[in-house]
């Protein structure tokens, strides 16, 4: 549905973006992770054609992206960005109007929205006598109320609380089960595992890590061990860092060799009761990859 092909961006001297490539299918929710100034918001302008490429090129459903597609794109910007005067119904249906919607099909659809989000507020409430979180609920609203093939959402995380943050990972399913493709940045790695089918890492604006989860954190080592036992703990050696994972402990090492060497050294214990190398979570890759540790 997508593809983003050796896309680069200047603004004068600075290079925000360098030769990115990837692609998203319909159905597929792709994790777009880095640091502030990694150049995850110039790659969702570039998509939707509110900044032209320095070089490469971009396509939606097998051709340029033009006016006539925005119809079938949903976008969520980190600023978020509505009127606080209107009532959540006037705010709405001004966004599906533009969106190619009627009136009456805005309406309709609204009150399942309201209930499928848990927007604490009548339709009639205004914008300004909701809560920030509310607000942010409404405005993903106008993103996903005319169900678009594409959906866009940068940082849509962003100041949820923990209940709203599941509810919005649903509605992000529900797109995806509905074959919509969605692409969505986030610097919480938990949240990019659980709903992201790929993950794409920028770093100063080049692409890092890029593929299904599962093949990303197989390329890294494995250097934590958890054991389950009754162990001398400081009997053991090369670990850096020990933590409580009831009912063991997590050992951190600097290698896969040395967490095996460790392991050995446990293997035949009598008091060894249960044992596992873990592969890294999505936010130790992220460190990992900042630190400049080596992957297959």
């Amino acid at each position: 549905m997508l593809t983003v092909t050796n896309v680069t961006k200047k603004f004068g001297d600075l290079t925000a973006v360098c030769d990115l490539s990837f692609e998203l299918a319909a159905g597929e929710v792709l994790g777009l992770v880095g640091q502030n100034g990694a150049g995850k918001s110039t790659t969702f302008k570039m998509i939707l054609n509110f900044l032209e490429p320095t070089a490469g090129s971009l396509s939606f459903l097998g051709h340029q992206l033009g006016p006539a597609d925005l119809n079938e794109i949903g976008y969520m910007s980190e600023e978020r960005g509505l009127y606080m005067d209107m009532t959540i119904e006037q705010q709405v249906v001004y966004f599906a109007r533009l969106h190619g919607l009627t009136t009456k099909e805005a309406k309709a659809r609204l009150g399942d929205w309201m209930d499928k989000l848990h927007v604490k507020g009548q339709v009639t409430s205004k914008i300004k006598e909701l809560s920030k979180g509310n607000q942010q609920k409404v405005q993903l609203i106008t993103t996903m109320i005319h169900e678009p093939k594409l959906l866009i959402l940068d940082e849509p995380f962003s100041g949820l609380d923990p209940v709203n943050v599941a509810a919005l990972i649903e509605v992000i399913k529900e797109a995806r089960s509905k074959g919509a493709a969605v692409i969505f940045s986030s610097h919480n790695m938990q949240n990019v595992t659980e709903v992201s089918d790929k993950v794409l890492m920028l770093v100063n604006g080049k692409r890092r890590l890029y593929g299904g989860l599962d093949q990303v954190r197989a390329s890294f080592e494995r250097q934590k061990l958890y054991l389950e036992g009754d162990f001398d703990w400081q009997s053991l050696t090369g670990y850096q860092a020990i933590k409580d994972d009831h009912p063991g402990k997590i050992l951190t090492f600097e290698s896969e060799q040395q967490a095996r060497a460790c392991l050995e050294q446990v293997k035949n214990s009598p008091n060894l009761e249960g044992y596992r190398l873990l592969e890294p979570s999505l936010d130790d890759i992220f460190k990992m990859v900042l630190g400049g540790s080596k992957h297959e």
